[in-house]
């Protein structure tokens, strides 16, 4: 089996931050260098503010996760302040400048509750006029019918930090409203099962999307339908959304 620490590194190797071959990364490095204070929430490894620090980023840096895997491999860089929690337990009061959540990871808060929760909580640990920044899929898309091990750009082959040939492949188990439950499997080079990673994703669509944010007491001063700032279209692929704290 594979265990959490290796699946942890996993993930580097599968989801590199690279702002100069990622445009996904290239859209957030900017505004993570120009703010003096950033919480990331759901920050994973830490490879973001990893990197900003390594850049030059001189101010406040934060990264809060629930995976305590992920954030052992973040700790090893100890002048970022590294939280264990969901999005939901941000500190009130904290004064950031920027709020992140990126690599979909809004789209893991599956019901009303978590979203209002998660959001009002990014809210308060923003200083007034503070920005938060994050992405989802949109749902008129479908990204999940692509997820699946016949489709080539769904299987990725690597060679993990021990030397492992590896493959890896989603499948979708259940699509619930807009709720999509998908399994990430992870084989060696001859296709033995190694870890079975299981995860929902919640889809929200624009108009439902503004709802709670304004509710929360955001305005959304930006919003996009790709990395490439492309106008919001009716299909996609992202909602790429930066919403200031009223």
């Amino acid at each position: 089996m594979y265990p959490d620490s290796d699946t942890a590194a996993l993930y580097d190797l599968l989801n590199p931050w690279d702002p100069e071959r990622n445009a996904c990364d290239r859209f957030y490095h900017p505004l993570v260098m120009g703010a003096d204070a950033v919480l990331d929430v759901g920050c994973g490894t830490g490879a973001m503010l990893t990197l900003a620090r390594e850049r030059g980023h001189t101010g406040r840096l934060a990264g809060l996760d629930p995976d305590r895997a992920a954030l052992e491999r973040a700790r090893r860089r100890g002048d970022v302040e590294w939280i264990e929690g969901r999005a939901a337990d941000a500190a009130p009061g904290a004064e950031f400048a920027l709020a992140t959540m990126t690599g979909h990871a809004f789209q893991t808060l599956l019901t009303d509750d978590e979203v209002r929760a998660s959001l009002a909580a990014v809210r308060n640990a923003l200083r007034p006029g503070g920005l938060f920044a994050f992405e989802t899929r949109h749902p008129a898309a479908r990204a999940w019918e692509r997820w699946n091990r016949a489709n080539p750009n769904d299987m990725t082959e690597l060679v993990d930090d021990a030397g492992r040939a590896l493959r890896y492949w989603h499948d979708v188990d259940s699509v619930a409203g807009d709720v999509v439950t998908i399994r990430g499997t992870l084989a060696d080079a001859e296709g033995r099962v190694l870890r079975v990673l299981g995860e929902s994703l919640r889809f929200l669509g624009v108009t439902e999307l503004n709802g709670f944010l304004a509710e929360a007491g955001f305005l959304v001063e930006e919003q996009y339908g790709d990395w490439d700032r492309a106008p919001l279209g009716e299909a996609g692929p992202e909602i790429i959304t930066v919403a200031r704290r009223r």
